[in-house]
C-alpha cells in the first residue's frame, strides 16, 4: 500500500473509498439498515434515533437491542414510543439492558422521547421550532445537536444522551448524518432544514486512529474540537458533503485490515 501520507495527498483515494462504500451493501451489519426496515418518516425518524443511542460497543450485541425496538413495535417505532407501548415491553428494574444501561435507564429514555413527541410532534419538529429552522432558513448541525442535549439533560437518563457537546456526541453526529444527507443509499436525507456542509463527521476512538494514520488530523482525544477539525480537513476533499468522508475512512479502515 502507498505511504499513508501520499495516500492522502491527493485525495483522489478518499474520493474513490467514498464512492466504493456508500452503497447498499455498506448498511449490511450497520445500525444504519434498521432505518431502512420502516415506513412513513416519522417511523423512520424515530427507528433512527433509537438505533443511534444504542450504538456502542460491540455490533453483535448492540444490534440485537435495536432490533428488540424494531420488533416490539412491529415496525410502527414512533406510535410505540409516543402511546407509551414500550412500558409493556420493559421492566421497570434495574436490570441491565445493555452495558450500562438499566432496564429504569431505557424507560426514563423514552418517557422523554414520548413527552417530547407528545408536546412537538417529532425530533425534528421540536428542534425546527426551537431554532427557528426551516427549508429555507437552515441550520448547521451543531445547533441541532445542542438542541437535542439541551433537551434530555433535565432527564436523568445517564450516558444516554450526551449531557453536553463537550464530547464528540458521535452517535448524535452519526443520526444527524442519516438524517440530513440526501441522495445517498445509506442516508436518508429527510431533514432539509439542517444544512448538509454542517455535519459533522462521527468521531470514535477507532475513527480518530485511521485519520490520524492518514495525516488528517493529529489530535489524541475524540472530543468535538477534534470532530470539527477533522471535519474541516474532509470538506477539502468534499467541499459540499464532508461527512461523505466517513465512507471514505470506513473504506480505508477495511481495506488496511484486509
Amino acid at each position: 500500500m502507498e505511504n499513508p501520507k501520499e495516500y492522502i495527498i491527493s485525495g483522489q483515494n478518499l474520493l474513490q473509498l467514498a464512492a466504493t462504500y456508500e452503497t447498499a451493501a455498506f448498511l449490511q451489519g450497520d445500525p444504519s439498515w434498521f432505518m431502512h426496515q420502516v415506513s412513513g418518516e416519522r417511523n423512520v425518524e424515530a427507528m433512527a434515533f433509537l438505533a443511534s443511542v444504542m450504538s456502542y460497543g460491540a455490533r453483535t450485541q448492540f444490534l440485537h437491542k435495536i432490533q428488540f425496538f424494531l420488533d416490539c413495535s412491529l415496525g410502527e417505532v414512533d406510535s410505540w414510543v409516543r402511546q407509551g407501548a414500550f412500558l409493556r415491553n420493559i421492566a421497570n428494574t434495574n436490570e441491565c439492558f445493555y452495558r450500562l444501561y438499566t432496564n429504569h435507564d431505557i424507560r426514563n429514555f423514552l418517557s422523554a422521547y414520548s413527552a417530547l413527541m407528545s408536546e412537538y410532534g417529532t425530533l425534528g419538529d421540536y428542534i425546527c421550532v426551537r431554532s427557528r429552522a426551516s427549508a429555507e432558513n437552515k441550520i448547521e448541525a451543531l445547533c441541532a445537536i445542542e438542541q437535542i442535549v439541551e433537551y434530555f439533560k433535565s432527564y436523568d437518563i445517564g450516558t444516554i444522551i450526551p449531557k453536553s457537546t463537550d464530547s464528540a456526541c458521535k452517535r448524535l453526529c452519526m443520526f444527524m448524518r442519516w438524517m440530513v444527507r440526501d441522495h445517498s443509499e445509506v442516508d436518508m436525507g429527510q431533514w432539509n432544514f439542517v444544512d448538509k456542509r454542517s455535519l459533522i463527521i462521527p468521531l470514535d476512538t477507532h475513527v480518530l486512529q485511521e485519520a490520524q494514520t492518514l495525516g488528517l488530523i493529529e489530535s489524541r482525544t475524540a472530543s468535538m474540537s477534534a470532530a470539527l477539525r477533522l471535519t474541516r480537513k474532509l470538506a477539502e476533499y468534499f467541499p459540499d458533503d464532508p461527512t461523505r468522508g466517513d465512507f471514505a475512512l470506513f473504506g480505508y479502515g477495511v481495506n488496511k485490515s484486509k
